[in-house]
């Protein structure tokens, strides 16, 4: 098993398709999630989230697993393993779910888009892609043996996130669809910047106005360097994208949501379909629905500090001193020019504004739980 894991530790680097391009443009390399992956590029993190809140960056997450449920069975299926009611969803809309065990705990979380063309599109984490393929092939297995119609296919595609205000106005110039009709959560395929074949997707992880475009292999370098052309439009990496989603509020699997995780916990109840919670019949259901009224031992929560910036694994002090839980992402925050964290307490500390303390290199540090997201968030939702 050691022998197993070291070789897993061992393992190269796989990189995206974009790899070449970013060591092209100054990006800086780390491992990620088993990926190559730029953490900045020439700009500096904080100028790079920034560039974000105010104007529009791309985003290669190519690394994450694209998949496609057909048959008509696909609805059935992908419930058997998730809590949204995917069924009520409209054609071309989309919503984040969680694949859930038989415990309540979270599997990942993922979104799942229900498409006029017959199958359901799914994008869910890269640090998950073998715990989530696998559960996928062996539920479809079930399935098949059962004698449902419907297939899984994992998708070699690549995937940019473009995300900022100015998102519409470079990607409008184009398309020929109108983006003003593709609202937050919705999906579409189209020709951009030339480029056929791309699934527009109006969504992202930063809390700005955003698309994520999945295009084909042979042309994302191409269309990345076609947005790139105007000069709204710079590279960002995954420094600036951790700091722009915990702004947002938004969980970042492994670190604030995991498979010891219950929804409710985790402030994700609104994930859960109202069906689903009445038939009970998704995946840990029966530890899951009870907790909703029940309320939990512990939840998470937002905190922001000053002083020394906290990170994961900082103990969450009690006005005593006694330790009442602890953060699971924090940073500098650039829009605030606080520290801003994640974490989960004791429930009777959970309250907005309730004064606890941070322990940050042995020192308690005053920090206050707070509402998120901490920075307001400017989702499209029409006109």
């Amino acid at each position: 098993c050691v022998s197993n894991m070291l070789s897993h530790l061992m393992a190269p680097l796989k990189q995206t398709v974009l790899y070449d391009f970013h060591r092209s443009q100054g990006g800086k390399m780390v491992g990620f999630a088993g990926w190559s992956m730029p953490v900045q590029y020439k700009d500096s993190h904080i100028a790079s989230h920034m560039h974000t809140r105010e104007h529009c960056s791309i985003f290669d997450v190519s690394h994450m697993l694209q998949s496609k449920v057909h048959g008509k069975d696909r609805i059935k299926f992908m419930e058997s393993m998730v809590v949204a009611d995917i069924a009520e969803l409209q054609d071309n809309q989309g919503t984040l779910t969680l694949f859930t065990n038989e415990k309540g705990g979270i599997i990942d979380d993922l979104i799942v888009t229900k498409t006029d063309q017959n199958y359901l599109y799914v994008v869910s984490n890269a640090g998950c892609a073998d715990k989530d393929s696998a559960l996928m092939k062996s539920r479809l297995a079930e399935f098949k043996a059962a004698g449902a119609d419907v297939d899984l296919e994992f998708l070699d595609q690549a995937l940019i996130a473009v995300q900022g205000p100015s998102m519409a106005r470079v990607l409008q110039s184009g398309m020929k669809e109108d983006l003003s009709k593709l609202t937050f959560m919705t999906s579409a395929l189209a020709t951009v910047f030339g480029v056929p074949d791309c699934r527009v997707t109006r969504c992202g992880y930063t809390g700005e106005d955003g698309v994520e475009i999945s295009v084909p292999l042979s042309r994302v370098v191409e269309l990345t360097e076609k947005l790139l052309a105007n000069s709204e439009v710079r590279l960002a990496g995954l420094g600036a994208r951790d700091s722009l989603r915990l702004e947002a509020g938004l969980c970042l699997y492994g670190n604030d949501i995991d498979d010891t995780t219950t929804p409710v916990e985790a402030t994700l109840v609104w994930t859960i379909g109202k069906r689903r919670r009445q038939a009970r019949d998704f995946p840990g259901a029966d530890v899951i629905v009870p907790l909703i009224k029940a309320k939990t031992a512990r939840k998470r929560v937002g905190l922001v500090s000053t002083g020394p910036p906290v990170r994961p694994h900082t103990p969450i002090l009690g006005p005593d001193g006694k330790v009442i839980g602890e953060v699971t992402s924090g940073c500098p925050s650039p829009c605030m020019k606080k520290n801003v964290a994640m974490g989960y307490v004791e429930a009777a500390f959970a309250k907005n504004g309730t004064a606890v303390q941070v322990e940050v290199r042995k020192k308690a540090v005053p920090a206050v739980i707070s509402k998120m997201p901490f920075v307001p968030t400017n989702y499209y939702s029409g006109n």
